[in-house]
């Protein structure tokens, strides 16, 4: 296998993970469905909420699959699984559970088997750029809700139903993310076999992982509850300038994901997280400033998306420093369960909404809740060094 591969491998992570972050578009959805099916925010939200459910539990587990079937057979697995997820949410007219199990379970199943693939493979592919590479690795899952988000837009606005589109959707996830799943193979002679999985207890129980775990929730619940509600989140801004906005996240999602692997690769460890907690912080808390009038709601977009998607990047680098690319599957799979915690996050600022309290007040607990997080992260001397 001759070295053009790794272009191969980096070409199919990118389609993989375009399918893969159509849930990131999930705000799109959200109005149609409360019209179509009577819901309210809060009820519109759970497939959200349950997808980032079961896609870090299920990453718990892909990790050990990982070393045991290699990236092949999850890859494709987990397409598979993804693509038939959305498929089944076509039948949320017949009843919502469909759609809640089709989207929330299913699919967040099939994204926790073939997340951290490209991941694996394209750290083994480009040593060198570990940090960039595994931003552009995820980069494609902020960009797929940019796609997705303005395909939705306009077939919702010509007239086709959510739960047709989730059905056109579903077809094509399978058509693209399968064979692309195909093509997720290590280089030779660099498969983790060499290296026993690490015991989960072991990980866990290290201050510098309870650390990072509490960073990665508190970095995943702000970008949550902006991403989910974004359509609705402007007091100001009509459903136009929401489709844009949502669009506008993705678009910096994806872009934020290759940039802070960038800086990753490039300044202390330490630095660069405290720098991203800075920012999401000083967003949340600015937050009634920006929203005034549609400019700094889209620049409000913006940033929040530049900096969540340096979360998804920041993370997964830290663990290939600190554990080592043999280990990234299992490592990441654990710190990845943070979205369980952070899920519901989305769902509770709806709850809000709903309840008449509007965004700010939650973005704003969500806000201290990152400060605090930061100074925790600053004091601890572990990562002083690295």
């Amino acid at each position: 296998m001759t070295s053009r591969y790794r272009y191969y491998a980096l070409t199919a992570s990118l389609l993989l993970q375009v399918c893969l972050g159509a849930i990131y578009a999930w705000s799109v959805f959200v109005g149609p469905l409360r019209l179509a099916a009577g819901l309210t925010q809060t009820v519109a939200q759970l497939p959200f909420t349950f997808f980032y459910f079961c896609f870090p539990l299920t990453m718990l587990f892909a990790g050990r699959l990982l070393h045991r079937f290699g990236p092949r057979v999850c890859a494709m697995t987990g397409g598979g699984v993804f693509g038939a997820g959305w498929l089944v949410a076509s039948m949320g007219g017949l009843s919502y559970a469909w759609t809640v199990m089709g989207i929330g379970i299913l699919a967040g199943m099939g994204v926790g088997f073939v997340y951290v693939v490209p991941i694996a493979v394209l750290v083994r592919w480009f040593p060198a750029s570990r940090g960039a590479v595994t931003g552009f690795a995820v980069a494609g899952f902020g960009g797929g809700a940019l796609l997705v988000s303005q395909v939705a837009g306009a077939l919702i606005g010509g007239g086709i139903g959510p739960f047709e589109v989730f059905r056109i959707l579903g077809i094509v996830f399978l058509a693209v993310s399968v064979p692309a799943g195909w093509l997720m193979v290590y280089p030779p002679g660099s498969a983790p076999t060499a290296e026993a999985p690490l015991a989960a207890m072991r990980i866990v129980r290290r201050p510098e992982f309870l650390v990072l775990y509490l960073c990665m929730v508190m970095g995943l619940a702000a970008g949550f509850a902006v991403n989910a509600n974004m359509r609705d989140l402007s007091v100001v801004g009509g459903s136009g300038a929401g489709l844009i906005a949502v669009g506008v996240f993705a678009v910096a999602n994806a872009a934020g994901r290759p940039l802070w692997g960038y800086v990753f690769d490039r300044l202390p460890s330490r630095t660069v997280i405290l720098m991203n907690l800075a920012g999401q912080a000083v967003l949340l808390l600015s937050a009634g400033l920006w929203l005034r009038g549609d400019a700094g709601y889209l620049a409000f977009a913006a940033l929040v998306g530049l900096h969540y998607g340096g979360v998804l990047v920041l993370y997964a680098a830290m663990v290939v420093r600190i554990w080592g690319a043999a280990q990234v599957g299992q490592v990441y799979g654990l710190l990845f369960s943070a979205n369980m915690i952070a899920a519901p996050a989305a769902t509770l600022s709806g709850a809000w909404f709903d309840a008449g309290g509007g965004f700010l007040a939650p973005l704003a607990v969500i806000g201290v809740c990152v400060v605090c997080t930061a100074v925790v992260f600053g004091r601890t001397a572990f990562f002083r060094g690295v």
